[in-house]
């Protein structure tokens, strides 16, 4: 498949310039997005014998924030859409600090819900929604790079925010290390600072015409509800492409974020000593780091660019399968190892996962769509560390969270696989079709006109004979 096309509408993407001091934004941005709540996982212990909480009932805080993250998606494009990703991108940074903040002082499970889980969450979906758009703006030939570079943010600020919240936990406790990663987060704000919008906003120009600021507003309100529409757009369900898409990514989510919530904790059971559990997550941050960039490079040649969603298919499998020769990784040899490999299959996932979508939608359509996924995907981000946790609880092994994980995600790339293979197929074979049917249709069209034309002739002859009769007995009468 080409890369999909610039959009109609707008000018062709920079590919480059200020392109890359926005990059640098949504590395930042999605940075903390996405290494939040699994660095917070660092705490869950102190915080679970402090509150007195169950793995089940812990497991929801990340749970909760992820899903509000990723159910917020369609309200944060709506606002980008309408106001920009600079100003979208700094009240997420600020509501991501006053969550942490105001969540120190929390004395049960349920305040911790909301304060980090919801608002949190929601801080995160502005910061997330906000770079992906914007990117979608400024590349379009280096996009995968782009993005690549822009989603490895997640394994960089993971790398050194597991052993910082390990040392902040150790000697502030939970209540001071939060209070301290609140204050960390308000970089997003500056992050938010770089992404300069690629052209201004239209206005309602000036005029004398005493009824043109009443059409304005008019204009404005009609404007909203036509994005309103646009970003719960159900439309997309008859996309077949972006189904199957849909359907390997909500069994991926499902499963991605439990085996890394539990992490520290499977280390910590298996003897290892704290710091060293903690160090699992820089490990697996520091493979991601480079992975995802790397992967944007490979995306991006020639060779893998128009197959793509078979790349993404490929890596969702190796992701699975790392998870389910996990439970035989007893020593911390070879838990390093499990984080190396890992750490690949989860960068290689990450880097792919938006830019496949791109790659179906193309960059017009791109906002709607990621919107309507992310909302998708907040259910079974919802439930999927929780079910392990609950798994953990009745069982009291580690290893059936890593099963389940492990199976659901391999599943879902066999998926992806397949159905891409028939949907190719079937594109192919509805391409045919309509060639067909254009072929047959100027064949109609072509023998139309020449009927037409013979038809056009026809009286045209029969007129000439006739004057041509009338001429000759006037000449006879002549002679």
């Amino acid at each position: 498949m080409p890369p999909a096309p610039a959009d109609v509408l707008g000018s062709k993407p920079l590919d480059g310039g200020w392109g890359w001091m926005v990059v640098i934004g949504a590395h930042i941005s999605i940075g903390f997005a996405y290494s939040t709540p699994k660095a917070l996982s660092i705490f869950f212990k102190d915080i679970q014998e402090d509150l007195q909480a169950g793995y089940s009932e812990i497991a929801w805080i990340s749970s909760i924030m992820l899903a509000a993250m990723y159910a917020g998606g369609p309200v944060s494009s709506m606002l980008v859409n309408r106001f920009g990703s600079r100003p979208i991108v700094i009240m997420g940074g600020l509501m991501c600090g006053v969550s942490m903040v105001t969540a120190s002082f929390g004395s049960s499970i349920a305040y911790l819900y909301f304060c980090i889980g919801v608002i949190g969450g929601c801080g995160l979906a502005f910061n997330l929604n906000a770079s992906l758009t914007i990117i979608s703006k400024y590349f379009l030939a280096r996009r995968p790079l782009a993005n690549g570079l822009a989603m490895a943010g997640s394994p960089v600020f993971l790398c050194f925010l597991a052993p910082l919240n390990q040392y902040l936990l150790g000697t502030y406790g939970w209540r001071g290390s939060l209070l301290i990663l609140g204050g960390l987060m308000l970089n997003c704000c500056v992050a938010g600072a770089l992404m300069r919008p690629v052209c201004k906003p239209l206005s309602c120009a000036p005029q004398q015409n005493v009824d043109r600021p009443n059409k304005c507003k008019t204009k404005i309100k009609g404007s909203c509800v036509k994005n309103t529409k646009k970003f719960v757009d159900l439309s997309f369900f008859r996309d077949r492409g972006f189904v199957i898409y849909l359907i390997g990514n909500v069994m991926f989510i499902f499963g991605a974020y439990a085996p890394i919530v539990f992490l520290s904790t499977y280390a910590v059971s298996q003897g290892v000593e704290k710091y060293s559990a903690a160090y699992l997550l820089s490990i697996m941050g520091f493979v991601d780091m480079f992975v995802r960039p790397g992967t944007g490079l490979v995306a991006n040649s020639k060779w893998i660019r128009p197959r793509i969603q078979y790349f993404f298919s490929f890596a969702m499998v190796f992701n699975g399968t790392c998870h389910l020769l996990c439970p035989l990784m007893k020593s911390y040899t070879l838990l390093v190892v499990y984080a190396v490999v890992f750490g690949v299959g989860f960068g290689m996932v990450f880097a792919l996962i938006f830019e496949c979508l791109m790659d179906l939608m193309g960059n017009q359509r791109f906002p709607s769509a990621v919107g309507l996924v992310t909302i998708m995907e907040c259910f079974p981000m919802l439930l999927g560390p929780p079910a392990a946790g609950l798994l953990v609880d009745i069982f009291g092994d580690y290893k059936y969270l890593f099963l389940m994980c492990g199976s659901v995600i391999t599943a879902g790339g066999l998926f992806l696989f397949v159905m891409n293979i028939y949907n190719y197929h079937m594109l192919e074979k509805e391409k045919r079709a309509k060639d067909r049917e254009r072929n047959q249709t100027n064949i109609e069209n072509q023998e139309q006109m020449s009927i037409s034309a013979a038809e056009m002739e026809q009286p045209e002859a029969e007129e000439t004979e006739m004057s041509a009769a009338q001429q000759d007995p006037e000449s006879a009468e002549t002679k």
